[in-house]
């Protein structure tokens, strides 16, 4: 049966001797990365879960949280990667809504694990995956691990839930994403042919490892026996460092990291002759960015991945030869990878023709079994097996897929998605604030920033800051306003009474030539 747990015990015995894992010095062959995860695996089925059980982890990129994204299915049980940029209330929101038993975390989440484990009910036990002493109210995974002997993996696969992956709600409630074993290992499966890793690749980890985004990334490794370097999180010096010491040979970043590589002084005299293929995602390339990589390191290969979480998560590809060959297909998101079919259709759900914009829909093996607890959002969203993207594109003649807008009403800042109505329900909790709408305005170094517009109650006065500061304890810091506009008329609103956002957003975006930037 197709499940996660399988595609260890196929590195493991592809590849026993070769580097599963590297993080901070710390080394581990594919045979012992099996033997940890199993032994972790047994820890795990003695706490006395059913087989379905939700365990989270919390917590920064190491080699413990690769394991534990494997050692979690393979007792059985269900993971919950939660955002490690969110904040106390909206992780307490995502473990009391998947009803999670088990927290997993790590030196930098300490203070917020133990409050989550006081404060709800369902969660019954946190096990800490750092290196430092191991606070009295957890258990030590080292410590866990070395107490058991390995257990054999689980039978659950194919189209039973693997996790549940939280993403921004329409509602103003973060939605948990359902992705069975056959879809993570489907899109996976999809983007071999353009992330050309083999056993001898180096990948590098450093993009969240609770993101879609880097899933792609860690299952195509996992797949191909090949070797996962990991740093804690992104940042520019360290980047630049790994590719030249740890001999990176791929990695899977986003735009706005990639600016950041570029504008370090150190990117000029790095060695990146190891470096074959990098990966981008989540949000569009600027155009300047896309150029200014291809000049400054002309060898190494680019390919771009367009999905999201509902589609585990990628839907298309532009290849490395096509972003050599150039011209108007860089504009493009790819063509669609052998496993999923993709067709763009109008307000009536009928196809496009080539040419026409409409939504984005997908289906496939990759595609999500619905939204945690939420069939009607489920039911919007999943029609006929087809997932309706919430993303406006077209198709050209050579059937490379062009996205031009947003369906839905989300930002895409720094390669998070941003549901505009989580920020208005912050913002408009604050006492001074009578009416507000959130849109996206264009930003040079994250794509689009959260932008507000208010309107002020009666005899009321805030500023800026105020209301920033305000929304500071509700939401991520990602999502909080990047500026505010202080408006006295009302809010222009449709025949039905919605707000034209379209109205708001014009004079941000008349320049471009598309309204996503």
């Amino acid at each position: 049966m197709i499940n996660l747990q399988s595609m260890i015990t196929r590195a493991a015995g592809l590849n026993p001797a070769g580097v599963a894992t590297r993080f901070m010095g710390r080394e581990h062959s594919w045979s012992q990365v099996e033997n940890r995860i199993a032994r972790f695996a047994a820890a795990l089925g003695a706490l006395g879960l059913k087989d379905g059980d939700r365990v989270a982890i919390l917590s920064l990129n190491s080699d413990r949280y690769y394991e534990s994204v494997f050692a979690i299915p393979w007792a059985g049980l269900c993971m919950v990667p939660l955002n490690t940029r969110w904040a106390l209330a909206e992780n307490s929101y995502a473990l009391s809504d998947s009803r999670t038993k088990v927290l997993l975390f790590d030196d930098a989440f300490m203070d917020q694990a133990g409050r989550l484990l006081f404060e709800i009910d369902d969660l019954s036990t946190a096990i800490y995956l750092g290196d430092n002493e191991c606070p009295e109210w957890a258990e030590s995974s080292e410590a866990l691990i070395a107490s058991k002997k390995p257990a054999a993996p689980s039978s659950r696969g194919g189209d039973d839930m693997a996790g549940i992956f939280y993403t921004g709600g329409t509602t103003g409630f973060p939605k948990g994403v359902m992705q069975s074993h056959r879809a993570i290992w489907a899109s996976a499966i999809g983007a071999i042919p353009e992330f050309q890793m083999t056993q001898e690749s180096r990948y590098l980890h450093v993009a969240p490892m609770f993101h879609m985004a880097d899933f792609a990334g860690s299952m195509g490794a996992t797949l191909r026996a090949a070797s996962n370097i990991i740093l804690a999180s992104f940042d520019a010096a360290q980047t630049l460092e790994a590719f030249a010491v740890e001999g990176v040979t791929h990695t899977l970043i986003v735009p706005s990291m990639i600016k950041m590589l570029l504008n370090h002084p150190d990117s000029v005299t790095t060695d990146c002759s190891r470096l074959e293929v990098v990966i981008y995602g989540a949000s569009p390339m600027p155009k300047a960015t896309l150029q200014q990589f291809m000049e400054r390191w002309p060898e190494v290969g680019l390919a771009q991945a367009y999905g999201q979480t509902e589609l585990a998560p990628i839907a298309t590809m532009l290849s490395v030869l096509d972003h050599r060959i150039g011209g108007e297909r860089l504009h493009s998101a790819g063509r669609p990878t052998p496993v999923g079919d993709i067709r763009i259709v109008d307000e009536d759900g009928n196809p496009c023709p080539t040419g026409v914009c409409g939504e984005v829909t997908v289906r496939g093996p990759h595609t999500m079994i619905g939204y945690w607890d939420k069939p009607e959002q489920t039911e919007k969203t999943l029609k006929d097996g087809w997932v309706y993207t919430g993303d406006a594109g077209r198709f050209d003649q050579d059937g490379f897929l062009y996205i031009v807008d947003r369906v839905k009403d989300m930002v895409i800042t720094g390669g998070e998605n941003v549901f505009t109505t989580e920020v208005e329900n912050a913002v408009g909790s604050h006492p001074a604030v009578q009416d507000v709408s959130v849109i996206g305005i264009p930003h040079e170094e994250w794509g689009e920033a959260v932008h507000a517009i208010v309107i002020l109650a009666p005899d009321q006065a805030a500023t800026e800051s105020d209301i920033i500061a305000h929304c500071r304890e509700l939401i991520a810091g990602y999502k909080l306003p990047k500026s505010i506009t202080f408006r006295d008329e009302p809010l222009p609103l449709s025949g039905a009474g919605k707000v034209l956002k379209t109205e708001l957003r014009k004079p941000y975006w008349e320049e471009l030539d598309r309204q996503i930037n």
